[in-house]
């Protein structure tokens, strides 16, 4: 469905991406695991045009994207940014309905936010309060509302448990695999490594700019570096 190939992104001087191969599969959760500043972000940002690669090609049901960021929404591509970045001084069903800024089909558009709403009953009740008054959870969760009212077919999530306390990272990925079971596709960066290859399919681990391990997610999470690195669990021998 979504295949990165031989990606370089610079920031000034510094090579940020090195060469980087990533696919995603209709139905699949995919997660990127990796440090701070191993280029977790910048890969999201790059495959939704808002960085520009130097080099290599991004290709989303075999066709090349442009790094245009409302055509590449409009083909059916959503990030959910890391930090949530709700507009704080409009309400949260006015947050929402920015997600479906490209749409016409009013119909369609609030039979969409009404689905929201039953995913995110919250939501409901906070329907005409300004977004910067919510919690770290509840922006979280008008982040990802608002993703789902542009349709998507895949998902990229970043970093969606940062932040948050014990039982809301729970139900977040909670969140994450109903939408999954709803039939889209999800992209996921998470520094909380243990929660993402539990719910992933497939997982990545990039470190300095580069992917150094890929395979199935129980593969990844049971290899002693992984589990050394990001799971928290002393290796010996």
């Amino acid at each position: 469905m979504l295949k990165v190939k031989n990606l370089h992104v610079y920031y000034g001087g510094i090579h940020a991406l090195k060469g980087i191969d990533v696919e995603v599969n209709q139905g699949e959760i995919v997660t990127i695991i990796g440090s701070n500043g191993a280029g977790k972000s910048t890969l999201l940002n790059t495959i939704t045009g808002i960085v520009k690669p130097k080099e290599g090609e991004i290709f989303y049901k075999g066709e090349k994207l442009s790094f245009i960021p409302h055509k590449i929404v409009a083909k059916g591509i959503c990030q959910v940014p890391e930090g949530r970045l709700v507009f704080a001084n409009l309400t949260v069903k006015d947050n929402l309905l920015l997600g479906a800024y490209l749409r016409k089909d009013k119909a369609e558009i609030n039979k969409d936010l009404q689905n929201v709403y039953e995913i995110f009953p919250r939501l409901k009740e906070r329907e005409k309060q300004m977004a910067g008054t919510l919690s770290g959870g509840e922006q979280q969760m008008l982040a990802i509302g608002r993703a789902l009212m542009g349709r998507p077919e895949i998902m990229l999530l970043d970093e969606p448990s940062l932040g948050l306390a014990p039982l809301l990272v729970d139900t977040i990925f909670k969140i994450i695999l109903d939408i999954k079971k709803m039939g889209k596709t999800i992209l996921l960066v998470e520094q909380n490594a243990f929660k993402a290859l539990e719910i992933a399919d497939r997982a990545y681990v990039l470190e300095q700019g580069r992917i150094t391990l890929e395979g199935g997610a129980k593969d990844i999470a049971s290899n002693p570096k992984v589990q050394e690195a990001y799971l928290g669990k002393r290796v010996v021998g």
